[in-house]
């Protein structure tokens, strides 16, 4: 029989689709435990300012559909620095709170990490960011809603590229990782793809896509934010010297990505998340991660989120290679 009595969860760093799932999950299966819940909103700095509520059923109802967090997400400069987790650390004892889901990235891991070796705080992640760029896990709660989004931005704006004969550079999230640029270009048939994991020569872009063009009516490239030749605006500027008889635009999808009701698959992957952060919870198991492989729903160190580096898809690099390959 576990010890455990009272449970915290809390949600940081960027929201994703998804994450009201996951506080639902945990909410619900700790209850069906016989645990108490409480709730930490706006994250670490909520964790610090003891804003710390109880979480009953009625609370999580109808939330499994909607975006954003109910709980809320704030950026907190206090926990980084050891008094601020002193604080953090009064709050769980001040509440008896034993053990802590904390649904975020990886810098929401590092933290969460600190108290686990620093006070020995039970900690248990799950991994909700829409970059999909945690290492261990095939997915993470609202990579497949945030692709969707930018993939029916795309459809629309192909539609009026169409209409005028223009080459659309759009801009899409990834900082360093270029997962949702390379996957949303292949859902949405794009003609090319600028990723942080690989170099963009712009004169040979230009080349490319004067080849590709003939006979085409438009093209539309997908640009992850962190490519190293710059955003959707700054490579158009670039490469418009170049292009003299083409129609260029840009466009940056921005924080509609990270909105919206979560997919299908989001809900049921944050449900299984959520549930087995309970249930390793009450083994009294600390410092892992629940994540997604093959198909099964598992765990590692949450150190590995960190340390390791994340590989962009191979595949799908070679399988838009392929297709750009045949054009006429």
């Amino acid at each position: 029989m576990s010890k455990l009595k009272r449970i915290g969860v809390l949600t940081s760093g960027g929201d994703a689709p998804g994450m009201n799932a996951a506080i639902r999950a945990v909410v619900k299966s700790a209850l069906a435990k016989g645990l108490i819940v409480y709730g930490i909103e706006q994250g670490f700095k909520g964790l610090i300012e003891n804003k710390v509520r109880k979480l009953g059923y009625k609370d999580v109802n109808n939330i499994i559909q909607t975006g954003g967090t109910i709980l809320g997400s704030a950026r907190c400069e206090e926990f980084r620095e050891k008094n601020g987790r002193i604080k953090a650390q009064h709050t769980l004892l001040i509440h008896q709170i034993e053990g802590l889901v904390v649904i975020g990235g990886d810098g929401s891991f590092a933290g969460a990490n600190l108290l686990n070796e620093e006070f020995g705080t039970l900690i248990i992640g799950v991994p909700a960011t829409i970059d999909n760029d945690i290492s261990g896990t095939d997915y993470t709660i609202g990579y497949d809603t945030c692709l969707n989004t930018v993939v029916s931005a795309v459809d629309k704006i192909r539609d009026t590229a169409s209409s005028h004969r223009r080459v659309f550079f759009i801009e899409v999230m990834g900082r360093s990782s270029g997962c949702i640029a390379l996957h949303s270009a292949i859902a949405s048939g794009a003609e090319s793809v600028l990723i942080p994991e690989s170099v963009t020569d712009i004169s040979l872009l230009a080349k490319e896509i004067t080849s590709q063009n003939k006979g085409l009516r438009s093209s539309i490239i997908i640009v992850a934010e962190g490519d190293d030749a710059g955003g959707a605006k700054e490579i158009v500027s670039k490469i418009a010297p170049l292009l003299p008889d083409f129609e260029l635009r840009y466009s940056i999808l921005g924080h509609i990505q990270r909105g919206g009701s979560p997919s299908a698959f989001d809900r049921i992957l944050a449900t299984k998340m959520g549930v087995e952060a309970v249930t390793l919870l009450t083994q009294e198991k600390s410092g892992l991660i629940i994540t997604h492989q093959s198909g099964l729903i598992s765990n590692q160190s949450i150190k590995n989120s960190k340390t390791s580096v994340v590989h962009i898809d191979e595949t799908g690099i070679n399988l838009l290679n392929s297709l750009l390959t045949h054009l006429d």
